[in-house]
C-alpha cells in the first residue's frame, strides 16, 4: 500500500503539470463539455465525428490541437482517482491489520470534490474563482497523498525509527508559519494564472519600469465576487488589475524567500544535533530553484517548459516543507519517548 501511495503522489505531480500545460496552451476549454469531449470519449478527429461535434456545439467548433491537452489531463486525473479509490478500498478491507483508514477515505472523498471543480472549470467557462480553487485542490490532494505515504512507510518498517538527535523544539511554530506562507504564495500563483496576469510585468526587478507601478487596481484585481461568464479564456481583467496581481505575487515570493532564509539558517546551525540536515538542505535547494524559475518566466516571457516547471517546483517546494515538518514531528516524538524512558529508569533506581 505504501508503494501504491507513492505511485499516487507521482501521478498527482503529473496531473498538476498537465493542468499547467493545458492552461498555458489556452486549452482549458478545448472540450466544451465534461467528462467527455463533444460527447465522445476522445477528441473527435474524423470528418464525420467533427461534423457531429460542431452540430452539438456550434459556438465552439472543434480544435483538435486544444482538445487533446484537455483530454490527456482528464485521463491522468481519472487514473489518479482510480488509484486513490483503490487505496481507500484496500485500507477499509484491511483495517483490522492496523492500516490508516480515515486519511485514505478522506482523500477519496476529496478527489470527488476535485472532480466536481474540474467539471465546473469547464461548465463555468474558466471562472477564475473555480480555476484557482481547482489548482489549490490539486496541491491539497498531493499534500494529503504525501502524508499518507509517509505514514504507510513508517508502518512498513514495523516499528518507529529511533532518531538520536536532540529536539530543536523552538522551530515548530515557525515551520508551520512557513508552511502557511508557502500555501498563501501558491494561492497567489493560482490567482495569477487564473487571471492571466503572469505577463502583466515583463521586466525585472521593476514592473513596467517602476518599482511600484502607478494605477494598480487592487480592488478589481482581487475581486472574488465577479459574476460568472460569459467566457474567461484569456482573462477579462483590466491591465491595471493584472499588474496588481502580478506585483502582489512578486512581493509574496520575496516574503517567502526572506522568511525561509532566516529560518533555515537558524535550523542549519543546529543541524548536527537535530539530524535534519538533509531536510533543511532540500527545502533550501528547492526554494532557490523555484525563485530562479520565477525569474526566468519573466525574463524569457513565459516559455512553456519553464512555466510548467515553475508549477511543478511549487508542488515540490510544498512537499519539501511538509517533509521537514514531518521529520521534526518524528524527532519530537522520539525525544518525548526518550525523556519518558529516562524518567521511568530514574524512578526505578530511586525506588
Amino acid at each position: 500500500m505504501a508503494k501504491w501511495a507513492l505511485v499516487a503522489v507521482g501521478l498527482a505531480v503529473v496531473v498538476i503539470m498537465l493542468g499547467a500545460w493545458t492552461r498555458l496552451v489556452h486549452a482549458g476549454l478545448g472540450c466544451p463539455d465534461w467528462p467527455g469531449c463533444y460527447g465522445f470519449l476522445t477528441v473527435p478527429q474524423s470528418e464525420a465525428h467533427i461534423a457531429i461535434a460542431n452540430a452539438r456545439f456550434p459556438e465552439t467548433p472543434v480544435d483538435v490541437e486544444k482538445g487533446w491537452p484537455e483530454m490527456i489531463h482528464r485521463y491522468a486525473a481519472g487514473t489518479l482517482g482510480l488509484v486513490v479509490f483503490g487505496l481507500a478500498a484496500y485500507a477499509v478491507r484491511h483495517r483490522k491489520q492496523g492500516l490508516p483508514v480515515k486519511l485514505p477515505v478522506f482523500i477519496a472523498g476529496f478527489i470527488v470534490l476535485q472532480g466536481a471543480f474540474g467539471m465546473w472549470t469547464v461548465t463555468l467557462k474558466l471562472w477564475p474563482q473555480v480555476v484557482a480553487l481547482h489548482l489549490l485542490g490539486g496541491f491539497t490532494t498531493l499534500t494529503l497523498l504525501t502524508l499518507l505515504t509517509l505514514r504507510l512507510r513508517r508502518l512498513a518498517r514495523g516499528r518507529p525509527r529511533r532518531d538520536s538527535g536532540t529536539l530543536p523544539g523552538r522551530f515548530g511554530p515557525w515551520l508551520y508559519t512557513g508552511l502557511l506562507l508557502v500555501v498563501m504564495q501558491i494561492g497567489l500563483g493560482a490567482w495569477t494564472a487564473a487571471n492571466y496576469a503572469a505577463v502583466a510585468c515583463t521586466d525585472l526587478p521593476t514592473c513596467q519600469g517602476q518599482w511600484w507601478p502607478e494605477g494598480m487596481d487592487f480592488q478589481h484585481g482581487f475581486d472574488v465576487t465577479q459574476q460568472v461568464g460569459p467566457n474567461y479564456l484569456g482573462g477579462q481583467l483590466t491591465a491595471d488589475g493584472r499588474v496588481a496581481i502580478h506585483v502582489t505575487h512578486r512581493v509574496g515570493a520575496i516574503v517567502v524567500l526572506g522568511y525561509f532564509m532566516v529560518l533555515l539558517a537558524a535550523m542549519w546551525r543546529s543541524r548536527r544535533e537535530s539530524g535534519l540536515t538533509g531536510s533543511i538542505g532540500l527545502v533550501a535547494g528547492v526554494l532557490l530553484a523555484q525563485i530562479g524559475l520565477g525569474l526566468a518566466n519573466v525574463l524569457l516571457h513565459i516559455p512553456l517548459g519553464v512555466a510548467v516547471a515553475h508549477n511543478a517546483m511549487g508542488a515540490i517546494l510544498l512537499l519539501s516543507v511538509v517533509h521537514l515538518i514531518w521529520r521534526h514531528h518524528l524527532l519530537k516524538q522520539s525525544h518525548t519517548a526518550r525523556v519518558a524512558h529516562t524518567t521511568m529508569i530514574n524512578q526505578e533506581v530511586t525506588a
